[in-house]
Formats: structure tokens, C-alpha cells, sequence
């Protein structure tokens, strides 16, 4: 983990404080608040999958669990994400509408980073599942958690018909980087903050493996893919 996280440091000696808030590119008038997107965990089915009979649910290790809570952000007031709705903490949605007052009395008055992380915890248990059911093959824990927290990111149904579920089940590893950087736009547009996102998962998947250099296949698509609207195949 040492490269992963000196690679994490110079992310947030360059981008400042807030990864987000301060990196050059892509747009000039980016401002962060128009990427703060709403987890696509949360846009799902409110039909919860479960784990089969005999199957525990995995738990993410530390370090996973670490570049999420760096990739979401902690606020600990409720705040209007990108899609106006009303938000805290690690990216916890509280209502598909903006914030006004009328948030539950447990919000209203804003939460601590430790209520933030059990949060996080129980929101992750959605990607955890969807990770456990979806994969088919033996995964490493930072191949897990990079898993988790790119479903955290997009939601289960993207997952479900994603590419890269489908080269993850072949085991074409090689083929995993260019996979996770087509999730880089939203809403029609590309986002600076999930380019940077997919990097990170990148990394945590090969966590103590090296990342592979491979040469796309000739009739792989790589096309960007919004991560509202998921992969078309």
C-alpha cells in the first residue's frame, strides 16, 4: 500500500485540501459543487438484493474503505449535491429533493465524522452484496474494495451489465484498466472528479499486483459511458 498511498499524498499536495476543489483541466469553470454527484447506489431499486444462504458479507479493509471516504468527501452539514439533493456526510442521501429545513432532526443540526463513517458502512453494504453475488472468481481485498466503491459510485445495475463485470469474470485483469476509466461522465458531460476516481480504483484493484500495460483488444469498445445512463452494449 506504500505506492497507493504516497500516490494519495500527491493528489492532495496538488488538488489542496479538497481533491476536488482545486485540480487543473478539463474545465475551466469547473467548480466542485457541480460535481458532487448523488451515489448511484442510491438511484437504484429500493429492492435490496441479499446475500444467498451460508454467504457472509465480506467486510472492505481498511484501506478501502480509506480512499472512498477520501473520494467522497466529509461534510458535516446537509448540502444540495450536484442534483440538488439533499446530502451529508460521506455522500449519504437523505432526500431526492433539495435541503429546507425539514431534514429528519437527526441531520438538521449536522453529525461527527465517526456517525458519518457508520453511515458510509451501511450504505457500502448495498456494493458489497452486488460485488459478493456478481463475481465470480477469487478477488483480492483491494480488488474487492475497488469493486465496492465503483458500485458505490454507479449503482448495482450499471454493474450488473458492465464490461467490466465481464472481463473481472474471465479473469482478462489486463483488460480492468481501460474498462474503469470509460465511467468518466455524467449527465452527457466528462467529470474531473471520476476520472480521478477511476484512477483511484485502478490502483486500489492492483493494489501490491502492478498495474498491467495492455494493448486493447481490436473489437474492445472503450467508448466513455455516462454513469447515469450505463453501458450500452
Amino acid at each position: 500500500m506504500q505506492k497507493f498511498h504516497k500516490s494519495l499524498l500527491i493528489l492532495v499536495l496538488i488538488c489542496g485540501q479538497s481533491l476536488l476543489a482545486g485540480c487543473s483541466g478539463i474545465r475551466e469553470d469547473w467548480d466542485e459543487s457541480d460535481e458532487k454527484l448523488t451515489a448511484g447506489i442510491f438511484l437504484d431499486s429500493d429492492e435490496r438484493a441479499v446475500l444467498p444462504a451460508g454467504m457472509e458479507l465480506r467486510p472492505i479493509y481498511d484501506e478501502g474503505l480509506s480512499v472512498t471516504k477520501f473520494l467522497e468527501g466529509f461534510r458535516e452539514m446537509p448540502y444540495n449535491d450536484a442534483a440538488r439533493f439533499c446530502t451529508i456526510a460521506y455522500g449519504h442521501l437523505i432526500k431526492r429533493s433539495r435541503c429546507n429545513g425539514n431534514e429528519p432532526e437527526e441531520f438538521r443540526n449536522g453529525i461527527s465524522e465517526p456517525k458519518g463513517a457508520r453511515l458510509l458502512m451501511t450504505d457500502m453494504e448495498r456494493a458489497q452484496i452486488a460485488v459478493l453475488t456478481m463475481t465470480k472468481v477469487p478477488l483480492t481485498d483491494g480488488q474487492y474494495a475497488a469493486l465496492c466503491d465503483f458500485v458505490y459510485n454507479v449503482g448495482t445495475g450499471n454493474f450488473k451489465k458492465s464490461s467490466l463485470l465481464s472481463v473481472v469474470n474471465k479473469q482478462q485483469f489486463d483488460r480492468v484498466p481501460s474498462q474503469f476509466r470509460r465511467w468518466a461522465k455524467a449527465n452527457g458531460r466528462i467529470i474531473k472528479g471520476l476520472k480521478i476516481r477511476r484512477e483511484n480504483e485502478i490502483e486500489l484493484f492492483f493494489d501490491g499486483l502492478g498495474v498491467p500495460r495492455a494493448v486493447p483488444e481490436a473489437d474492445e469498445d472503450l467508448s466513455p459511458i455516462d454513469i447515469r445512463e450505463g453501458e450500452v452494449r
